[in-house]
């Protein structure tokens, strides 16, 4: 089973930045999936899910009207679009999928938001 993050790097204030997740080992259309983040100093926090059932999104306020959580079942990837990033949003970025009691994730990619 692997989860594996791509797409992070260092970008400016109120710029882009797209996240991707591809997953395998696991039957990835019946998982839930989530991304997170974890900035230094802080607790990891949900940036963003999205159901396996019916699409349904949730994102955290902090991201709300920014951020995109997408999916490809066919591609076995979750992404997350960034946009107008800001210094605060600065974090290592993790994805994480779930099945009932089944829980995977990532190692993370590193987002930093710098002028």
């Amino acid at each position: 089973v692997q989860l594996v993050e791509s797409g992070g790097g260092l970008v400016q204030p109120g710029g882009s930045l797209r996240l991707s997740c591809a997953a395998s080992g696991f039957t990835f259309s019946r998982y839930a999936m989530s991304w997170y983040r974890q900035a230094p100093g802080k607790e990891r926090e949900l940036v963003a899910s999205m159901s396996n059932i019916d699409g349904t999104t949730n994102y955290a306020d902090s991201v709300k009207g920014r951020f995109t959580i997408s999916r490809d079942n066919a591609k076995n990837t979750v992404y997350l679009q960034m946009n107008s990033l800001k210094p605060e949003d600065t974090a290592v970025y993790q994805c994480r999928g779930t099945y009932f009691t089944m829980t995977y994730w990532g190692r993370g990619t590193q987002v930093t938001v710098s002028s």
